[in-house]
């Protein structure tokens, strides 16, 4: 499959680096992210908006209701009506909701941090390009009007519908939410900028929409918009029907932006432009400045330049060419996209996760998110990576999760079980993953030496103690070395990755084991650049320990186990009903190099015998089959959903590494296109999920909508998959010494180039395949001289043409 080939839905552009949905019909709502967790959101393929600035939770902007059915106002539309003969109005909306009527064309391009929706009605062709600054905290609207037809009368109704600021009291609280809300109006000459507010935040947070257009007229009131009492609706306002707007400027009530905008008769061939503005400021004199700049037209597309020259930037890190088309558009374009949407909003707010309680940002999550951006943006990376590390406690173990605001943590919603451990037992040791990759990327070996405050406070809130990010990472490794169970293996805690496995007090996890054997592989290398050498034998003596005690305990005969539970018994052996097998428990023996060469083909044979289908990796097979309170979270799911025996991708790429370890290239590239959501664009109306992001999960083949994916964007997905096709398929992998160039390939890829910046240089690195294997590297030239071993050593700043071939 091509990913320039037009699906039922939309194609990919890849020249303009967009995917382009073609039909407002398509099966979900799918969506796009604009600007960043300090201002800015989620918008959908039909222009709705959800908009908060810091923090989803306590400032939310617009009202955007992911239950309403996909026909429903949310958040932001646009209205257009044209004048009839007869002096009434065709109202009709470009984004098609919610008026609903037919469009004579329908396009939403789904671009690099902005998306543009191009429509025809009646002979008005209407685009409209809605983004974020890089540099403003202001959300554009960009509307263009070209006349096709006879001459026309036309006016722009741009509508907001206001959030209060604290998310979740607007869907619980009836009274106190609409007796707080107001709209005012300035008027600045012919221009009117509208002033909503909860009366609390008056004077310190105000919200605002404005257009750079006369305002003949407004309404704030959504009652008033849609007259009737109300009972006129969001698809046909009755104000509409009017000449002008009621000027409502409501002290309560459910609080709207909605301004009349008359163009005027437009001639055959004429194009209007208008620029509508949605932001938030302390007060409409502090917006004054930003608004009076994006009131220009050049100061609009230059701030549209911007934000394609950073992208640009970004994404010329790395460009890959190899025989697969949808394997190209994913690396260079949507993969390393999503890592960064990943990086910014961990999961704090998606069309899944609804941003209306404390979860903020996670550790683990977030640990794994920036290793798909950790080349791309290494010091934004390691800001976030010292954040992560404050909420690290003396004892070397993590808090779950916190807000990035007041930065204070909790262990997560779901440790309210005072009978579960109130700690997960691998949060702390994804970090040390995360600055291995950074300091691999930028050679910054002394960045462990920098101070950092763990979470303990005394009774003043104030950290009671401060080490530096190499004490910290040594206490992540001591914790899980000394938290410990019966068969020797690491103690599980409320869960470790797989959130819904909560097993009693006592309870180990091979993952977690694994996870350690890992951490201290990359431990090791960090050990000899900072001279902790003593560190270094003692690390490997645990780890000869813990791979003797994986292989001693937890070898069921065929495949790993995954967890002892309270009792001893064993989860994820033959003798289990349901549960048998898990994917994570073949997998990371593998990674954590614990697996002799025989179990590990072994494990990778079972998981294609019992785990794989056609759509991607099995969790877990069988499914449970009910609730079971000592299982936990997982049994709430129905077989094939989710956890319990779904395809939760996360898991896919550590598979996908485990296999080019072995050197199974084929097995390798089928896996990483069984998951490629470009590779699903023919069969959406079995996936759904939009084509160009990961989603985090797919039904399973025990669910009768097998195929069916879900909750995209903010997934771990992003970022493993990310390095499983760039350091793994492509083995393009940073060391401290420099790049280590070990690819395993499908045999019949015969050539594969990969542009990488690192340190300064430039790297076009091309990779041939004369004899048809997976793996081994016999000979690699840089600039015509020939380099002993397979490792491209740091080079001074300059553009290097490296060949390396794989031999016999």
């Amino acid at each position: 499959m091509s990913p320039g080939s037009s699906g039922q839905y939309g194609y990919f552009s890849d020249e303009h680096c967009e995917y382009r949905i073609t039909t407002p019909y398509t099966p979900i709502k799918w969506c796009n992210y604009v600007g960043t967790l300090a201002f800015g959101g989620i918008v959908d393929h039909t222009g709705g908006a959800l908009l908060c600035k810091g923090d989803p939770a306590l400032n939310r902007i617009t009202k955007y209701l992911t239950q309403l059915p996909a026909a429903d106002f949310r958040g932001t539309t646009l209205y257009v009506r044209i004048k009839k003969a007869d002096g009434t109005w065709d109202v009709f909306s470009p984004l098609l909701t919610p008026t609903l009527k037919k469009l004579d064309r329908f396009e939403c391009h789904v671009g690099l941090s902005y998306s543009r929706f191009i429509s025809e009605y009646r002979g008005l062709k209407v685009e409209i390009t809605v983004f974020v600054p890089r540099h403003d905290q202001v959300y554009l609207q960009d509307i263009k009007i070209q006349n096709t037809g006879p001459a026309a009368e036309i006016d722009l109704i741009p509508v907001v519908e206001f959030s209060h600021f604290d998310a979740l009291k607007q869907l619980t609280n009836a009274d106190w939410v609409p007796q707080t809300m107001t709209v005012r109006a300035h008027r600045q000459g012919t221009s009117c900028v509208l002033e909503q507010y909860a009366f609390m935040k008056r004077d310190t947070a105000v919200n605002y929409v404005t257009a750079n257009h006369p305002v003949s007229s407004f309404d704030g009131d959504r009652r008033c918009f849609l007259g009737h009492n109300e009972y006129g609706s969001w698809q046909n306002p009755a104000t509409l029907h009017q000449g002008e707007l009621t000027g409502s400027q409501p002290l309560r009530g459910d609080n709207i932006g909605a301004l009349m905008l008359h163009l005027g008769k437009i001639a055959p061939g004429d194009t209007k432009r208008v620029v509508v503005q949605l932001g938030q400021a302390p007060s409409i004199a502090d917006a004054q400045p930003s608004i009076d700049k994006y009131r220009k037209a050049p100061e609009v597309d230059q701030a549209f330049l911007e934000l394609g020259a950073f992208w640009q930037d970004y994404l010329g890190l790395l460009k890959v060419t190899t025989p697969s088309a949808s394997f190209n558009t994913m690396v260079n374009i949507h993969n390393p996209r999503q890592c960064h949407t990943t990086k910014n909003w961990s999961r704090y707010l998606s069309l899944y996760q609804l941003g209306y309680g404390a979860r903020g940002i996670g550790f683990r999550d977030s640990s794994q998110d920036l290793l798909g951006v950790m080349s791309h943006m290494p010091e934004e990376a390691l800001e976030l990576a010292v954040k992560l590390l404050s909420m690290q406690k003396r004892n070397g173990s993590a808090m779950h999760q916190f807000n990035p605001l007041t930065m204070e943590a909790s262990q997560g919603d779901s440790l309210e079980d005072l009978d579960r451990p109130n700690y997960y037992g691998d949060d702390h040791l994804w970090i040390v993953y995360t600055m291995a990759a950074y300091i691999k990327e930028t050679g910054d070996v002394d960045v462990l030496n920098r101070q950092v405050p763990f979470y303990d406070k005394d009774p003043q809130g104030r950290p009671v103690e401060t080490g530096s990010i190499w004490e910290h990472l040594v206490r992540a490794i001591e914790f899980t070395w000394s938290d410990r169970g019966r068969h020797g293996l690491p103690l599980l805690g409320f869960a470790d990755w797989n959130d819904t496995v909560n097993l009693p007090k006592g309870a180990e996890s091979l993952m977690v084991a694994n996870q350690f054997g890992k951490a201290i592989l990359e431990m090791i290398p960090l050990c000899e650049a900072y001279g902790q050498g003593a560190f270094k034998e003692k690390i490997l003596g645990y780890y000869e320990a813990m791979k003797k005690i994986v292989n001693d305990q937890a070898w069921d005969g065929s495949w790993y186990l995954r967890y002892f539970d309270h009792n001893g018994a064993k989860i994820g052996s033959c003798a289990n009903k349901t549960g048998k097998i898990w994917a994570n428990g073949q997998s990371w023996p593998i990674l954590s190099g614990f697996a002799s060469p025989d179990r590990r083909d072994q494990a990778l044979e079972s998981v294609y015998k019992h785990l794989n289908t056609k759509y991607g990796i099995k969790l877990s097979s069988p499914g449970y089959q009910g609730f079971d309170p000592e299982i936990g979270g997982v049994t709430t799911y129905p077989p094939g959903a989710k956890e319990n025996g779904g395809i939760f991708l996360h898991a896919n790429p550590w598979v996908i590494i485990a296999e080019t370890m072995a050197g199974h290239g084929d097995r390798a590239f089928e896996y990483y296109n069984q998951i490629n959501p470009a590779e699903k664009n023919q069969i959406i109306d079995i996936f759904e999920s939009e084509p160009y992001c990961y989603p985090q999960n797919i039904l399973g083949d025990e669910h009768p909508q097998f195929g069916l994916g879900r909750n995209a964007w903010l997934s771990g997905t992003a970022s493993w998959t990310y390095v499983a096709a760039t350091q793994y398929i492509l083995g393009i992998r940073p060391e401290l010494d420099g790049l280590t160039v070990d690819p395993c390939l499908p045999k019949h890829w015969q050539e594969v180039t990969v542009e990488r910046r690192y340190r300064g240089a430039r790297y076009t690195i091309r990779i041939l395949n004369p004899h048809g294997q997976s793996k081994g590297i016999s000979s690699l030239w840089i600039d015509g001289q020939r380099i002993e071993g397979a490792k491209i050593p740091v080079m001074p700043a300059g553009h290097y043409r490296v060949e390396a071939t794989l031999g016999l």
